[in-house]
Protein backbone atom coordinates (compact mmCIF):
# COMPACT_ATOMS: atom_id res chain seq x y z
CA UNK A 1 0.00 0.00 0.00
CA UNK A 2 0.96 3.81 -0.67
CA UNK A 3 1.99 5.68 2.83
CA UNK A 4 3.85 8.93 3.28
CA UNK A 5 6.62 9.46 5.82
CA UNK A 6 7.09 12.31 8.49
CA UNK A 7 10.68 13.46 9.44
CA UNK A 8 11.64 11.33 13.00
CA UNK A 9 12.87 13.48 15.69
CA UNK A 10 15.36 12.48 17.88
CA UNK A 11 15.77 13.39 21.16
CA UNK A 12 19.21 16.19 22.21
CA UNK A 13 19.42 13.96 25.03
CA UNK A 14 19.46 10.50 23.19
CA UNK A 15 22.70 12.13 21.22
CA UNK A 16 24.70 13.96 23.75
CA UNK A 17 23.23 12.98 26.68
CA UNK A 18 24.22 10.07 29.16
CA UNK A 19 23.86 6.37 28.64
CA UNK A 20 24.41 4.16 25.64
CA UNK A 21 23.78 5.57 21.82
CA UNK A 22 22.39 2.55 20.71
CA UNK A 23 19.42 4.00 18.12
CA UNK A 24 21.63 5.13 14.96
CA UNK A 25 23.48 2.25 14.31
CA UNK A 26 27.11 3.84 14.60
CA UNK A 27 29.99 1.81 15.52
CA UNK A 28 31.53 2.57 19.24
CA UNK A 29 34.82 3.50 17.83
CA UNK A 30 36.17 6.77 16.57
CA UNK A 31 38.26 6.10 13.41
CA UNK A 32 41.67 4.52 13.29
CA UNK A 33 44.34 6.97 14.55
CA UNK A 34 46.28 7.18 11.28
CA UNK A 35 42.73 8.30 9.75
CA UNK A 36 42.67 10.89 12.68
CA UNK A 37 45.78 12.60 11.99
CA UNK A 38 45.33 12.36 7.74
CA UNK A 39 42.36 14.78 8.55
CA UNK A 40 44.33 16.73 11.14
CA UNK A 41 46.81 17.45 8.38
CA UNK A 42 44.14 18.30 5.98
CA UNK A 43 42.52 21.07 8.01
CA UNK A 44 45.08 23.15 7.13
CA UNK A 45 43.69 23.95 3.85
CA UNK A 46 40.02 24.25 5.29
CA UNK A 47 40.29 27.89 3.92
CA UNK A 48 40.65 26.26 0.43
CA UNK A 49 36.99 25.00 -1.27
CA UNK A 50 36.79 21.09 -2.51
CA UNK A 51 35.87 20.53 -6.45
CA UNK A 52 32.86 22.20 -7.81
CA UNK A 53 31.93 18.29 -8.92
CA UNK A 54 33.82 15.67 -7.01
CA UNK A 55 36.00 13.54 -9.53
CA UNK A 56 39.33 12.57 -7.06
CA UNK A 57 36.80 10.35 -4.57
CA UNK A 58 34.64 8.94 -7.23
CA UNK A 59 38.16 7.96 -9.22
CA UNK A 60 39.63 6.67 -5.54
CA UNK A 61 36.66 4.54 -5.27
CA UNK A 62 36.27 3.17 -8.76
CA UNK A 63 40.05 2.20 -8.88
CA UNK A 64 39.81 0.42 -5.40
CA UNK A 65 36.56 -1.37 -7.24
CA UNK A 66 38.27 -2.04 -10.52
CA UNK A 67 35.41 -0.11 -12.32
CA UNK A 68 35.25 2.36 -14.62
CA UNK A 69 35.09 5.82 -12.69
CA UNK A 70 31.71 6.73 -14.13
CA UNK A 71 30.38 4.07 -12.76
CA UNK A 72 31.14 5.44 -9.54
CA UNK A 73 28.58 8.65 -7.84
CA UNK A 74 28.98 9.97 -4.46
CA UNK A 75 26.90 11.92 -1.76
CA UNK A 76 26.76 13.22 1.47
CA UNK A 77 26.10 10.04 2.70
CA UNK A 78 24.40 6.55 1.31
CA UNK A 79 21.21 9.43 2.52
CA UNK A 80 22.38 12.13 0.05
CA UNK A 81 22.89 9.65 -2.77
CA UNK A 82 19.72 7.92 -2.21
CA UNK A 83 18.01 11.73 -2.16
CA UNK A 84 19.31 12.26 -5.73
CA UNK A 85 18.62 8.85 -6.84
CA UNK A 86 14.55 9.42 -5.92
CA UNK A 87 14.92 12.92 -7.40
CA UNK A 88 15.61 11.14 -10.48
CA UNK A 89 13.93 8.10 -10.87
CA UNK A 90 11.01 8.31 -8.00
CA UNK A 91 9.38 12.31 -8.12
CA UNK A 92 6.52 13.87 -9.91
CA UNK A 93 3.98 10.77 -8.75
CA UNK A 94 6.62 7.62 -9.63
CA UNK A 95 5.99 4.61 -7.82
CA UNK A 96 8.75 3.72 -5.27
CA UNK A 97 8.76 0.30 -3.75
CA UNK A 98 10.08 -1.02 -0.77
CA UNK A 99 9.79 -3.06 2.63
CA UNK A 100 8.20 -1.49 5.78
CA UNK A 101 9.58 -1.26 8.00
CA UNK A 102 13.14 -0.38 6.50
CA UNK A 103 15.71 2.40 5.96
CA UNK A 104 13.68 5.71 6.97
CA UNK A 105 15.09 7.68 4.44
CA UNK A 106 13.50 5.69 1.39
CA UNK A 107 9.60 6.26 2.54
CA UNK A 108 11.06 10.09 3.95
CA UNK A 109 12.90 11.21 0.76
CA UNK A 110 10.47 9.62 -1.94
CA UNK A 111 7.33 11.87 -0.33
CA UNK A 112 10.02 14.83 -0.36
CA UNK A 113 10.80 14.21 -4.20
CA UNK A 114 6.78 13.94 -4.81
CA UNK A 115 7.00 9.81 -5.05
CA UNK A 116 4.95 7.58 -4.19
CA UNK A 117 6.34 4.95 -2.00
CA UNK A 118 4.55 2.01 -2.20
CA UNK A 119 5.35 -0.70 1.17
CA UNK A 120 5.46 -4.43 0.99
CA UNK A 121 5.46 -6.13 5.13
CA UNK A 122 8.08 -7.78 6.12
CA UNK A 123 7.75 -11.82 6.09
CA UNK A 124 7.54 -13.15 9.80
CA UNK A 125 10.74 -13.89 10.66
CA UNK A 126 12.05 -10.32 9.25
CA UNK A 127 12.82 -10.63 5.67
CA UNK A 128 12.17 -8.75 2.82
CA UNK A 129 9.33 -10.55 0.38
CA UNK A 130 10.68 -10.67 -2.56
CA UNK A 131 7.79 -12.43 -4.47
CA UNK A 132 5.25 -9.86 -2.74
CA UNK A 133 7.73 -7.00 -3.66
CA UNK A 134 7.66 -8.01 -7.35
CA UNK A 135 4.50 -8.21 -7.57
CA UNK A 136 3.81 -4.83 -5.97
CA UNK A 137 5.72 -3.50 -9.10
CA UNK A 138 3.32 -1.70 -11.71
CA UNK A 139 3.52 0.22 -14.82
CA UNK A 140 3.81 3.33 -12.81
CA UNK A 141 6.98 1.74 -10.56
CA UNK A 142 10.02 3.58 -11.54
CA UNK A 143 12.29 2.47 -8.58
CA UNK A 144 12.93 -0.74 -6.36
CA UNK A 145 14.49 -0.81 -3.23
CA UNK A 146 15.87 -3.59 -1.22
CA UNK A 147 18.64 -3.51 1.59
CA UNK A 148 21.44 -6.31 2.45
CA UNK A 149 21.57 -6.91 5.03
CA UNK A 150 18.29 -5.12 5.93
CA UNK A 151 17.79 -2.75 8.22
CA UNK A 152 15.71 -2.85 10.91
CA UNK A 153 16.55 -6.64 11.10
CA UNK A 154 19.64 -7.49 9.81
CA UNK A 155 18.78 -10.41 7.41
CA UNK A 156 20.34 -10.43 4.44
CA UNK A 157 19.28 -11.56 0.81
CA UNK A 158 20.82 -14.89 -0.59
CA UNK A 159 22.80 -14.68 -3.85
CA UNK A 160 20.65 -16.60 -5.68
CA UNK A 161 17.19 -14.77 -4.53
CA UNK A 162 18.56 -11.80 -5.61
CA UNK A 163 19.30 -12.21 -9.00
CA UNK A 164 15.93 -14.44 -9.54
CA UNK A 165 14.37 -11.46 -8.25
CA UNK A 166 16.61 -9.46 -10.85
CA UNK A 167 15.11 -11.27 -13.54
CA UNK A 168 11.81 -10.48 -12.69
CA UNK A 169 11.57 -6.52 -12.71
CA UNK A 170 11.07 -4.89 -16.11
CA UNK A 171 14.68 -3.22 -17.13
CA UNK A 172 13.12 0.39 -16.97
CA UNK A 173 12.79 0.30 -13.93
CA UNK A 174 15.73 0.47 -11.51
CA UNK A 175 16.51 -1.55 -8.23
CA UNK A 176 18.43 0.12 -5.49
CA UNK A 177 20.69 -2.46 -3.50
CA UNK A 178 21.51 -0.87 -0.35
CA UNK A 179 24.50 -2.53 1.13
CA UNK A 180 25.10 -0.09 3.76
CA UNK A 181 26.11 -2.91 6.12
CA UNK A 182 28.02 -5.00 3.95
CA UNK A 183 30.99 -5.36 5.53
CA UNK A 184 29.72 -6.83 8.30
CA UNK A 185 28.72 -9.58 6.06
CA UNK A 186 31.22 -12.51 5.75
CA UNK A 187 32.46 -12.86 2.03
CA UNK A 188 31.33 -16.19 1.22
CA UNK A 189 27.60 -14.73 2.23
CA UNK A 190 28.00 -11.22 0.02
CA UNK A 191 26.01 -11.07 -3.01
CA UNK A 192 28.87 -10.37 -5.82
CA UNK A 193 27.25 -6.96 -6.80
CA UNK A 194 29.89 -5.69 -9.51
CA UNK A 195 29.15 -9.04 -11.75
CA UNK A 196 25.52 -8.58 -11.39
CA UNK A 197 25.78 -4.66 -12.25
CA UNK A 198 27.40 -5.78 -15.24
CA UNK A 199 24.59 -8.06 -16.60
CA UNK A 200 22.03 -5.75 -15.24
CA UNK A 201 22.25 -2.46 -16.59
CA UNK A 202 18.81 -1.21 -14.34
CA UNK A 203 20.79 -2.05 -10.85
CA UNK A 204 22.28 0.72 -8.78
CA UNK A 205 24.33 -0.63 -5.29
CA UNK A 206 24.83 1.90 -2.61
CA UNK A 207 27.71 1.48 0.15
CA UNK A 208 28.64 3.83 2.82
CA UNK A 209 31.79 4.80 4.81
CA UNK A 210 29.33 5.89 7.94
CA UNK A 211 28.87 2.44 9.30
CA UNK A 212 32.29 0.08 9.35
CA UNK A 213 34.74 2.95 8.66
CA UNK A 214 33.60 5.02 11.47
CA UNK A 215 33.35 8.31 9.13
CA UNK A 216 29.76 9.08 10.18
CA UNK A 217 29.89 12.54 10.49
CA UNK A 218 31.76 13.24 7.71
CA UNK A 219 28.69 12.10 5.58
CA UNK A 220 30.85 9.99 2.85
CA UNK A 221 28.72 7.25 0.47
CA UNK A 222 28.87 6.12 -2.87
CA UNK A 223 26.97 4.17 -5.58
CA UNK A 224 27.95 2.06 -8.34
CA UNK A 225 26.13 0.88 -11.56
CA UNK A 226 25.74 1.39 -15.23
CA UNK A 227 27.48 4.51 -16.93
CA UNK A 228 24.03 5.44 -17.95
CA UNK A 229 22.22 5.13 -14.42
CA UNK A 230 25.08 6.75 -12.85
CA UNK A 231 25.61 9.91 -15.16
CA UNK A 232 21.60 10.80 -14.53
CA UNK A 233 22.46 10.33 -10.43
CA UNK A 234 25.17 12.48 -10.92
CA UNK A 235 23.60 15.20 -12.73
CA UNK A 236 21.61 16.29 -9.74
CA UNK A 237 24.83 16.85 -7.27
CA UNK A 238 25.21 20.08 -5.53
CA UNK A 239 28.41 22.32 -6.51
CA UNK A 240 30.89 22.03 -3.57
CA UNK A 241 28.90 19.18 -2.16
CA UNK A 242 31.91 17.04 -0.85
CA UNK A 243 33.90 18.13 1.81
CA UNK A 244 38.03 17.72 0.62
CA UNK A 245 37.90 15.75 4.01
CA UNK A 246 36.14 12.79 2.68
CA UNK A 247 38.53 12.38 0.24
CA UNK A 248 41.15 12.35 2.54
CA UNK A 249 39.51 10.10 5.07
CA UNK A 250 38.37 7.83 2.72
CA UNK A 251 42.33 7.42 1.29
CA UNK A 252 43.28 6.96 4.48
CA UNK A 253 40.82 4.34 5.31
CA UNK A 254 41.93 2.24 2.56
CA UNK A 255 45.33 2.30 3.92
CA UNK A 256 43.85 1.15 7.44
CA UNK A 257 41.95 -1.53 6.47
CA UNK A 258 43.25 -4.28 8.36
CA UNK A 259 42.52 -2.10 11.69
CA UNK A 260 39.37 -1.76 10.50
CA UNK A 261 38.72 -5.78 10.08
CA UNK A 262 39.69 -6.13 13.44
CA UNK A 263 37.02 -3.51 14.58
CA UNK A 264 34.47 -5.48 12.39
CA UNK A 265 35.51 -8.89 14.04
CA UNK A 266 35.04 -7.23 17.49
CA UNK A 267 31.81 -6.11 16.38
CA UNK A 268 30.22 -9.37 15.57
CA UNK A 269 31.26 -10.72 18.83
CA UNK A 270 29.90 -8.67 20.39
CA UNK A 271 26.46 -8.77 18.53
CA UNK A 272 26.70 -12.95 18.65
CA UNK A 273 27.21 -12.06 22.59
CA UNK A 274 24.04 -9.72 22.45
CA UNK A 275 21.77 -11.65 20.44
CA UNK A 276 22.53 -15.02 22.19
CA UNK A 277 21.91 -13.02 25.72
CA UNK A 278 18.51 -12.05 24.31
CA UNK A 279 17.85 -15.49 23.07
CA UNK A 280 18.45 -16.58 26.62
CA UNK A 281 15.70 -14.60 27.89
CA UNK A 282 13.21 -15.61 25.60
CA UNK A 283 13.02 -12.99 22.83
CA UNK A 284 12.69 -13.38 19.00
CA UNK A 285 15.88 -12.40 17.29
CA UNK A 286 16.34 -12.86 13.48
CA UNK A 287 19.90 -13.91 12.81
CA UNK A 288 21.54 -10.52 12.16
CA UNK A 289 24.46 -9.41 9.39
CA UNK A 290 24.33 -6.49 10.47
CA UNK A 291 26.09 -4.42 13.56
CA UNK A 292 22.38 -4.21 15.01
CA UNK A 293 20.00 -6.75 16.77
CA UNK A 294 16.41 -6.60 16.22
CA UNK A 295 14.01 -7.82 19.14
CA UNK A 296 10.66 -8.73 17.12
CA UNK A 297 7.73 -8.17 19.83
CA UNK A 298 3.79 -7.29 19.93
CA UNK A 299 2.91 -3.89 20.11
CA UNK A 300 2.23 -3.67 23.84
CA UNK A 301 5.75 -5.43 25.01
CA UNK A 302 7.57 -2.93 22.30
CA UNK A 303 6.49 -0.33 24.73
CA UNK A 304 7.33 -2.08 27.83
CA UNK A 305 10.82 -3.13 26.89
CA UNK A 306 11.23 0.20 25.26
CA UNK A 307 10.25 1.91 28.50
CA UNK A 308 12.99 -0.41 30.23
CA UNK A 309 15.40 0.28 28.09
CA UNK A 310 14.83 4.24 28.24
CA UNK A 311 15.16 4.39 31.86
CA UNK A 312 18.44 2.55 31.80
CA UNK A 313 19.45 5.56 29.33
CA UNK A 314 19.75 3.25 26.54
CA UNK A 315 18.57 4.84 23.21
CA UNK A 316 17.21 2.50 20.61
CA UNK A 317 15.25 2.38 17.93
CA UNK A 318 11.43 1.29 17.42
CA UNK A 319 8.84 0.23 15.00
CA UNK A 320 5.94 -1.18 14.87
CA UNK A 321 7.43 -5.01 14.90
CA UNK A 322 10.25 -4.29 17.39
CA UNK A 323 13.27 -2.90 18.58
CA UNK A 324 16.88 -2.27 16.72
CA UNK A 325 19.73 -2.01 19.22
CA UNK A 326 22.90 -0.98 17.47
CA UNK A 327 25.69 -3.55 18.52
CA UNK A 328 28.10 -1.19 21.24
CA UNK A 329 30.81 -2.14 23.56
CA UNK A 330 30.92 -4.68 26.49
CA UNK A 331 29.03 -2.37 28.72
CA UNK A 332 26.31 -1.33 25.87
CA UNK A 333 25.63 -4.73 25.94
CA UNK A 334 25.37 -5.44 29.39
CA UNK A 335 22.95 -2.79 30.00
CA UNK A 336 21.18 -3.93 27.42
CA UNK A 337 20.34 -7.51 28.78
CA UNK A 338 19.97 -6.27 32.34
CA UNK A 339 17.37 -4.11 31.00
CA UNK A 340 15.36 -6.43 28.90
CA UNK A 341 16.20 -8.73 31.87
CA UNK A 342 14.14 -6.97 34.30
CA UNK A 343 11.35 -6.63 32.04
CA UNK A 344 10.81 -10.88 32.03
CA UNK A 345 11.35 -11.82 35.49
Amino acid sequence: MSSTAALPRVSAAALTGPGHRLQLNEIPYGPPVSVQEALSRALASANRYPEFLPERLPRLIAERLGVPADHVVVGAGATGVILHLVQEFGSAGAQVVMATPTFDGYPILTAMAGGDPVTVPLTADGRQDLRAIAAAVTERTRLVVLCSPHNPTGTRLAPGEFEDFLRQVPRDVVVVLDEAYVDFVPAADRIDALELIRRHANLVVLHTFSKAYGLAALRVGYAVGSAGVIGRVARRQLPFGMSTLAEVAVRACYQAEPEIAGRIAMIGAHRHRLTAGLRELGMRVPESYANFAYLTLPAPDIDRVGAALADAHIHVKSYPTGIRITVGDRDATDAVLHAVRSTVQ
